[in-house]
């Protein structure tokens, strides 16, 4: 019988927390409005929209993977997180879809490419059929119904299977997720090409949909950690968790920061050594003005500050601890996406006399997402109480094997005592 064991911290108060989505909706979309109206040619609101989008499209993506990797690896760690993630996957249709029509209908004004003739651009020429209007409106209908198909087709079955405990329901995820994970790398990779990319569409790289992939995940997995210990200190799914949770989740963290540095390092180290003008002038850009310091915060700030700090084996499960730095992934995240966007209409060095427009889309968009995550979340129950793994995401041992469970969580301390929950983070 699994061990009752009360959490080993009050509740937060979270009251006066409630409104704030509201808030952040209504200041943000003022701000963004101002911007829209006060900038030339709605060229500012446009970059800063695009910013914020590709921020939060990249946190629905990582979701979305963190819920195809557990089916994939058909793993018992991951099962009280699986919820949450599948509820913010199902953001990318129809909301993100929404999100996108400002950058649809401004697209000439943030897209270069699509105010030249390709017989006079020899780039632009390369990248047909692909770099162009009809395209571009193809790609973009294209993408948005296959996160729709992933997220709805693995959040249906997941809530099928808390109705019935069938085994069907497992194996349906389990197709989706072999289907999806093609789809997932293809989908992120246009969409980053598209979207990103071809704001300088000369460049080459052939690393950039792993890059946006790394950065992603990256900020996901912290801000995955975050709902965790939040939900685990108010007792909504304190039950069905177990330390293991924490740790993987800052372990994969600490791997995540690894792998950002190394595919950025990668790119760079390519492209410099290649010398080639087609390639090198991204980076030269970069380097004018005060986009040399957003450089240097971002190799510090992404990858040696989050790796010193998550080598110790024990911190990952100090709520105290981890809670700052989780936070700090969001803000790094907009940093690089801002080192990748920014410099396309503000060369000269980072746009400081608009960043309250650039926070006025993020807050808007921000505020909008969590009020549609929160209403569906409150909708189902708040992790997969049928699930075959769940016990072992507890820590306990399963000792029958069945037809959709192999066996037990590896890392279960002992057998016949399993520990108690963890309930909530070390002080």
């Amino acid at each position: 019988m699994a061990h009752q064991t009360a959490n080993r911290h009050a509740p937060l108060d979270l009251s006066k927390w409630r409104n704030v989505p509201g808030i952040l909706m209504v200041v943000g979309a003022v701000l963004a409005l101002i911007g829209f109206f006060a900038g030339h040619d709605h060229r500012e609101f446009a970059y800063g929209w695009l910013l914020a989008f590709m921020f939060f499209l990249s946190l629905c993506l990582g979701a979305l993977f963190l819920v195809i990797a557990h089916h994939l690896f058909d793993a018992g760690w991951s099962v009280p997180i699986r919820r949450f993630c599948e509820h913010i996957a199902s953001l990318l249709f129809p909301w993100m879809a929404l999100l996108f029509l400002p950058i649809w209908f401004l697209k000439k004004t943030i897209y270069p490419w699509m105010n030249l003739n390709p017989h006079s651009d020899h780039a632009l020429a390369a990248k047909l059929p692909l770099f162009t209007v009809p395209s571009f409106t193809i790609v973009a209908v294209v993408l948005f119904l296959v996160w729709w198909l992933l997220s709805n087709r693995l959040r249906y079955w997941s809530l099928k299977q808390d109705e019935t405990g069938a085994a069907l329901p497992t194996y349906r995820m389990r197709f989706y997720s072999a289907l999806g994970i093609f789809l997932f790398a293809l989908s992120l990779t246009m969409a980053v090409i598209m979207w990103m990319k071809s704001l300088e569409h000369q460049w080459f790289s052939t690393m950039y949909g792993v890059y946006y992939f790394a950065g992603s995940v990256w900020m996901t997995l912290g801000t995955a950690y975050i709902i965790t210990m939040i939900l685990d200190r108010q007792g909504v799914i304190s039950e069905a968790l177990h330390e293991h949770q924490y740790y993987f989740l800052g372990s994969l963290l600490f791997a995540f920061t690894v792998f950002y540095a190394y595919i950025h390092l990668s790119q760079y180290f390519i492209i410099w050594n290649g010398n080639m003008p087609e390639e090198t002038f991204w980076y030269v850009v970069r380097e004018r003005g005060t986009w040399w310091y957003v450089g240097l915060v971002i190799i510090f700030g992404h990858f040696f500050i989050p790796f010193l700090a998550l080598l110790r084996i024990d911190v990952k499960n100090i709520f105290t601890y981890m809670v700052p730095l989780c936070v700090w992934t969001w803000l790094m995240h907009w940093f690089d996406l801002s080192f990748n966007i920014m410099p396309v209409p503000y060369p000269n060095g980072f746009p400081f006399a608009w960043v309250w427009l650039n926070l006025g889309c993020w807050a808007f968009m921000a505020g909008f997402l969590a009020w549609r995550f929160l209403k569906e979340y409150a909708k189902y129950a708040p992790y997969p109480i049928k699930d075959p793994r769940l016990i072992e995401a507890m820590g306990f041992y399963h000792p029958v094997p069945t037809q959709i469970s192999g066996g037990e969580l590896g890392e279960a301390d002992d057998l016949r005592d399993a520990p108690p929950q963890f309930g909530g983070g070390r002080q």
